[in-house]
Order: C-alpha cells, then structure tokens, then sequence
C-alpha cells in the first residue's frame, strides 16, 4: 500500500525527481511479486513434494514389509532412536540379537531394534524388513509426506518473498547512493562560487 500511495503522491509533484518515482515502481513491482509471486512459487514446489513424496510412499508401502522377529540374546540398550520418522512418543528400545523370516522366505538372523522394555529369549516383537528380509526403517506415511509438502512450499514461499525484498532494498540503496553522487557533484560545482557577489546572475 505504501508503494502505491507513493506513486500517487509523486504522480504530478513538481518536487518529484526521477529517483523518487523509481523507487516508488521498485516497491510497487516487489509488493506485487511478494503477494502474486512467492505465494504462486510455493503453491508449485509443495505441489510438484506432494507428488514425489507420496509416490515414495506407495512404493515404500509396496517394498517394506512389517515381521515377527524373535529374541534371542539381549545386546543392551539403544543409545539413538534410528527411525526419525516414527510418530509414537519415544520407548525404551533395545538391541537385540534376534531370528526372522523375510517376505520372501528365507530365514534371517541378526542385530535389531526391539521396543521391549526388558526383552528376554523367546520374546516376539515387530521389524520393517525390505523382501530380501535386510532390516529397515519403518514406511514414510501418507500425512507425514502432506505435512513434509507444506513445509517445502511455505519455505519456498518465504524464500522467494526474502529474495524479492532483499533485490528491492539493494536496488533502492544503488539508487540512493546515485543521487547522493550527483548532490556532491552539483555542490562541488557551486562550491567555488559561494559568497561571491552577482553569484548565479
């Protein structure tokens, strides 16, 4: 609004001078960009994360399967949670030494996380495994992958808008610095002629 009331004010000024209708464009076309631009840039990039995130999730749903392991030894207690994406307040988990049978049959042994308070010889618990029966993370969910989508475009969004402005407040500063040069000049001009009679006669 600012910038728009500027152009109106400098419209017809006798005052107005070339740099102060400029600027007055520059923070009307930025205003412009900020409002139509950025918010149009985001709705793009969190469209085009939406689509790739949830075509990760059906191919994630497809390719990880969740197992019955069991328990054979306990190794001790896990020092870092390796499943960021996990949406369940953290649980005591444990490493474990366990057997399981991958999707595609064959059996399987080796370290794995358990979420068993006290895990003991024979205890079942679940594992995402990929079909070869490898231990992975759990599937990235359909709202966990909106949710990572919105982000990225609001992000996008806010970028574009701090890049516009950033772009503006340099091309204001050129344009003030210009005519701070041109105010030396002219006064460097006058200067040799100040206080001498019949001046600018």
């Amino acid at each position: 609004m600012r910038a728009i009331r500027g152009l109106w004010r400098w419209r017809r000024n006798p005052l107005r001078r070339t740099t102060d209708l400029a600027e007055a464009w520059v923070a009307l076309v930025a205003l412009v960009l900020i409002t139509v631009a950025a918010p149009v840039t985001g709705c793009l990039v969190g469209a085009v994360a939406q689509d790739s995130l949830q075509r990760t999730v059906r191919e994630q749903q497809h390719t990880r399967h969740l197992v019955a392991a069991t328990v054979v030894r306990d190794l001790g207690e896990a020092p870092l949670d390796t499943d960021p994406d996990a949406t369940t307040v953290r649980e005591p988990r444990h490493r474990v030494l366990a057997d399981w049978t991958a999707p595609d049959g064959s059996r399987q042994h080796g370290a794995a996380l358990a979420d068993l308070k006290t895990p003991h010889t024979g205890d079942h618990f679940s594992l995402w495994t990929d079909p070869q029966g490898r231990i992975t993370t759990r599937p990235l969910d359909s709202p966990t992958a909106t949710t990572h989508a919105v982000l990225a475009g609001f992000g996008t969004a806010l970028l574009i808008g701090g890049l516009i402005e950033g772009v503006r407040r340099l091309a204001v500063w050129r344009m003030v610095r210009r005519r701070y040069a041109r105010w030396d000049q002219a006064w460097d001009r006058a200067g040799p002629d100040w206080g001498k009679a019949g001046t600018g006669s």
